[in-house]
């Protein structure tokens, strides 16, 4: 009876350590890439900055266009639970507010956390882009699902009947103004806070979308 709870207990150690040694990865990964840069980065300096061995990285994660997909994935949900974001309970609790305008200002407030995560990471990838494929490919992929969760956004509005503009255009505004450029500008560039920022870009969005 002992032998298969040793066994059991083994393979839940195994489990663990294995996901703590891809959680370890995916912390340097992305730390790497915003501070060195995407290109500069190679697999053994994020394998050194671990605490694992180069093999270790390619086991788990193959290759370093796969590790910034899924550094980008875990960076956006804050964690690695593979829950979609627009399925997410802040999310939904978001979409189920009734009045647009307040809707507005908690989708800012959602959205500035979601930058303080994101933008540094971001701004890594777009600036590697210009000479790396892949980066070129995740910039691409970055942009093309926040489109679509934009476009799920502006449905949802003008499904209140409250939306002052066209769906499509309130779309594209959601879009431009959430890539993280303008939380890097105004906040690390102007040293705006964080709630300043949410509670300016609910105003600008209501102001702008909201009949």
């Amino acid at each position: 009876m002992s032998g298969p709870v040793k066994r059991q207990y083994d393979s839940s150690r195994r489990r663990e350590q294995a996901r703590e040694n891809r959680r370890r990865i995916l912390e340097a990964a992305h730390d790497l890439f915003v501070t060195r840069g995407y290109g500069r980065t190679t697999i053994a300096d994020v394998a050194e900055r671990a605490g694992v061995a180069p093999e270790t990285v390619y086991a788990a994660f193959k290759n370093k266009p796969t590790l910034l997909h899924r550094a980008w994935d875990v960076t956006v949900g804050g964690d690695d639970e593979d829950v979609p974001l627009l399925e997410r309970p802040e999310l939904r609790a978001v979409l189920a507010e009734p009045d647009l305008r307040a809707r507005f200002a908690a989708l800012a407030v959602f959205n500035t956390a979601a930058m303080r995560r994101t933008a540094r990471l971001h701004l890594a990838v777009r600036g590697a882009a210009a000479s790396d494929a892949a980066a070129a490919a995740m910039l691409a992929e970055i942009d093309r699902q926040r489109l679509e969760g934009m476009a799920e956004h502006a449905r949802a509005a003008a499904a209140t009947g409250q939306l002052a503009v066209a769906e499509d255009e309130c779309r594209d505004v959601l879009w431009s103004t959430t890539d993280g450029s303008l939380w890097h500008q105004l906040v690390e560039g102007r040293g705006w806070t964080d709630e300043r920022y949410a509670a300016w870009l609910g105003r600008l969005w209501a102001a702008t979308l909201a009949g």
